[in-house]
């Protein structure tokens, strides 16, 4: 159960006043183990409610990434592994997350059902 920052504040100073264990958990319906872990918090300048900034850092940049791709749009993923200093698979999955997918081939390749030669037809 989330607890807000000011009911924090209230049940320490409540506790710090003199008033015992007993009545702090009758007052606030909190266990000692609670109050102990919050008033360390507080002793050690924890700030309550702060959220952590943004997503962990990435290897790839992904504004290079496009730019490397608009500069040669047929390059291998293990060329592209190459400049990032990474995997093919992690290159694959961030240009899946960015929405860029490999370019289609026009031609099928068939095996005539006949013979073994190959037929190429326009899809």
């Amino acid at each position: 159960m989330a607890y807000s920052i000011d009911f924090i504040k209230r049940a320490v100073a409540y506790k710090q006043e003199g008033h015992t264990l007993k009545q702090l958990q009758e007052a606030f319906g909190i266990p000692a183990e609670t109050y102990y872990d919050w008033k360390k918090k507080l002793d050690n300048g924890f700030v309550f409610g702060a959220k952590a900034k943004g997503g962990r850092k990435r290897k790839i940049d992904k504004e290079a990434l496009k730019q490397a791709v608009e500069i040669k749009p047929d390059a291998f993923l293990w060329e592209l592994a190459g400049q990032f200093n990474c995997t093919p698979v992690a290159i694959h999955y961030a240009l899946k997350n960015m929405g860029i997918t490999i370019k289609k081939s026009s031609l099928s390749i068939m095996k005539d059902p006949r013979g073994e030669e190959l037929i190429f037809a326009k899809r």
